[in-house]
Order: structure tokens, then sequence, then C-alpha cells
């Protein structure tokens, strides 16, 4: 039994006529029959009483309506509330983002943003174990609305993603900080630059990482080319950041994620300013998405960003 035969039953009973009936119902008069018919031997009994003028209901027809009313509207109002929430879930944004942003950035300085603007953003949880190209090729093929990176000219993934497909705006600026542990008595454990007969134990990135190239073009080009032993590498900074706490080595992570440790004095920097490397926080979007409340987001952060009243 479908719907649409409750809505044509219900027709036939108001107008108790097949013509206006199937006029009505925008259908002809022998599918409007077919379908009264195919109600019967589904009910199992006779509905119309087709040997009056006009139609009339039988007893059993008449308890069918009262159904089949009941029935309409409920289907109405269900296919409703599915529209309604298949819409809302359609002006929905998803957001990809590494370990680190969501944990020093995401939470504290866009949800809140989204959440103001009655704007919702979902994030893709499975992004915050991706590596760059996983970022591109996710915001490429419409499987997220907005990216959310750190950018340095020196990572490969931002010549990727600086084509003229993406758009991105500025949202905070960071700073890649070496830090170490700190001994017994307060002071860290290692201090760049080093000695060549005892090179300092490095806590570094994979290769596919997305500090590795910055990094490893810094320590390359850095007029005290530093003593350093690679001891563990890691993709993500939460895990350097572990790894540096229990006193394995030292590293670099990005400021907003040291910076509660730094303050209580389990992590210490391990050089002056000329160690630190300045990066960029971006957010990608692809030009190509049309999306109401994505355009919407974009250009109230864009003037946020402008005014720089978005806290970062």
């Amino acid at each position: 039994m479908e719907v649409r035969w409750l809505d044509d039953f219900i027709a036939l009973a108001r107008t108790r006529h097949f013509s206006r009936a199937a006029e009505e119902r925008n259908v002809t008069q022998p599918t409007l029959s077919r379908r009264i018919k195919l109600l019967e031997e589904e009910m199992g009994t006779t509905l119309i009483d087709r040997n009056s003028l006009p139609l009339s209901l039988t007893p059993a027809g008449e308890v069918f309506l009262a159904g089949a009313k009941q029935m309409s509207r409920i289907a109405r109002e269900t296919k409703a509330n599915c529209n309604e929430i298949r819409e809302q879930q359609s002006n929905r944004l998803t957001l990809a983002t590494t370990q680190t942003l969501y944990l020093s950035l995401y939470r504290a300085t866009l949800l809140p943003f989204s959440e103001e603007h009655d704007i919702p953003i979902d994030l893709n949880l499975k992004s915050t174990s991706w590596v760059g190209a996983d970022f591109v090729n996710a915001l490429a093929q419409g499987e997220c609305d907005l990216v959310l990176c750190f950018w340095h000219p020196h990572m490969r993934v931002a010549e990727e993603l600086d084509d003229e497909r993406f758009e991105s705006l500025v949202v905070a600026q960071e700073m890649l900080v070496p830090v170490t542990a700190n001994d017994d008595t307060g002071q860290p454990l290692y201090t760049l630059p080093g000695k060549k007969g005892q090179p300092l134990p490095y806590i570094g990135y994979y290769e596919n990482a997305f500090m590795r190239p910055v990094l490893d073009h810094f320590i390359q080009r850095h007029a005290q080319s530093p003593q350093l032993v690679t001891m563990n590498e890691n993709v993500h900074s939460v895990s350097v950041k572990a790894m540096i706490k229990e006193g394995f080595g030292l590293g670099w992570l990005p400021r907003r994620l040291a910076s509660k440790s730094l303050e209580h004095g389990s992590l210490s920097l391990a050089g002056g300013r000329h160690w630190q490397i300045p990066l960029e926080v971006r957010l990608y979007r692809n030009r190509q998405n049309v999306q109401t409340s994505l355009k919407e987001f974009w250009s109230l952060l864009e003037q946020a960003l402008h005014a720089a009243t978005l806290k970062v």
C-alpha cells in the first residue's frame, strides 16, 4: 500500500466522482480506478459503492477513510520532519584540522565563533590523524568544507593548498619554539646549539608531517648549526610534546601547544628567539563550494579578522 493511494481514496471520498478525483490528483481516471481497486484488494473488502450516484462509501469505506486521513497526515508530518532534519544537516559545515590545532585553536576560537553566529560546524575527527595530502584531497573532493592548518612557505602542503582551487584566511600567527624538560633544579635539560662531541637528543617529526620540511630547512641554514642526534620521530606535535616532557630530548612545538607547560614549569625554552620559527594558521575553503552557510561563515570571519575582533 502506498501513501498516494490513501490520498487518492480521500479525494474520491470528498468528490464522490472518479473523474473529478482523478483530475484533482492529476492522474487518469483508469489509473485512479486501478489504485482504488488495489486498496480494496489490500483491505479484502469493498470500500466504494459504485452503484450509487453520486458514489458513496460502504461502512468499511467509512472506517477506512478515517484511518486513511490519519495515516496520510502522519506521513506528511514525518516527511516534513525528515526534510527539516536534512536541511539542517545540509547547512552544517564540516571542518578538518590537525590534532594540535583542534586542541589549541579550534575549540578556543572557531567553535565559539560559529556558535555565536549560529552556524553549526562539525569536526571530522578522522582528520586529527591526517597528514598534509589528506587535507588537500578532502577539500578538493568535498569531504569537508573547511581546513584549518599551519602554513609556512617551506611546508609541502602549502604549495598544494595555495592554488586557484582554494581560498584562505590567515586566522592566527604562531611560533614554532624549541622546548625541553627541566632537571631536578628546574633548569633546562638541554640547551641549543649543543656540542659536536655531545650532540643533543632530538625529538623530531616524520617525513610526511607538516613540520618536518620547515625544521629541516631551518636547521640546515641556521648560523649556529645545532648539534642534534634524532632519538624519536612522530607525526603530531602532541606526541612530540609527550616525549619531550618525559625528558627524552628537545624538540620544536607550536607555542600555543607548549604555553601552559612553559607557564607551569614542566617545560622550558631550549633556546632564544633566534631559534624560533614563525608560522601562520590558515583556514581554507574550496572556491567551488557554494553552500550558503559556508559563504556566510566565511564573510563573517573575514570581517572579524579585518576588525581584529576574533580572539586568537
